[in-house]
């Protein structure tokens, strides 16, 4: 069985979630599209991984090139786990 909603609730809930959307329309800026920053903020994310990716097989490849661990050489450079 399902519970009815009233208009009532109904309305007052779409009523709810405008002022939501409104007031987070109004923190990210009334002339910015959600989408095109999400968008964008992929796009960057894409290629930080891509750049984080060729760090990580030039770090591999002096690793066994000094004939060390690559913990060894990421110490070496102050790297951390979360780097």
């Amino acid at each position: 069985m399902h519970a009815k909603t009233s208009a009532k609730a109904q309305a007052a809930r779409i009523q709810a979630l405008q002022a939501e959307i409104d007031e987070l329309q109004k923190m990210l800026g009334e002339n910015e599209n959600a989408e095109q920053i999400v968008s964008r903020h992929i796009k960057l994310l894409h290629r930080y991984n891509e750049a984080k990716d060729a760090t990580q097989i030039l770090i591999g490849k002096l690793a066994a090139y000094q004939q060390r661990t690559i913990r060894q050489v990421h110490n070496d450079f102050g790297l951390t786990d979360e780097d």
